[in-house]
């Protein structure tokens, strides 16, 4: 005889949070399909990995790369989505719309400068070292 479920409501709520995660990848492929600097990003992301293979980072160094890549996509994620919002609201030019997305996409910049110092922090001594 098989015990009764002494959670019910767990099944459901599991379901949501899974189908969140697919809303979440969607959110991820409409960005990178509509964003020419997330596609930059995505290239970017390759190339820095197959030089993390082929010039064999340690596991710190991949932690680092992976961090850094992590912050550039998300802030580019973010910023995406403050620029979609702000146009929503205010499609017309307005100097707080225009604020609004420039700090954002100054956040990208922010993140983008930490990562490349961050990459040549960690590639420079490998490349260095084959000149």
């Amino acid at each position: 005889m098989s015990q009764p479920n002494p959670h019910p409501r767990r099944f459901p709520a599991l379901m949501r949070r899974a189908a969140s995660f697919g809303y979440a990848f969607q959110g991820v492929v409409a960005a990178l399909r509509s964003e020419v600097h997330l596609q930059f990003h995505a290239i970017s992301t390759v190339v820095v990995i197959g030089l993390g293979f082929y010039f064999r980072l340690s596991w710190l160094e991949w932690a680092l790369v992976s961090l850094a890549v992590g912050l550039v996509w998300g802030l580019e994620l973010v910023n995406t989505a403050v620029e979609a919002v702000v146009n929503l609201v205010s499609p017309e030019y307005h100097p707080l719309a225009g604020r609004a997305k420039d700090v954002a996409a100054g956040a990208v910049l922010v993140g983008a400068v930490a990562a490349l110092v961050v990459g040549l922090l960690i590639f420079g001594p490998h490349v260095w070292a084959l000149l």
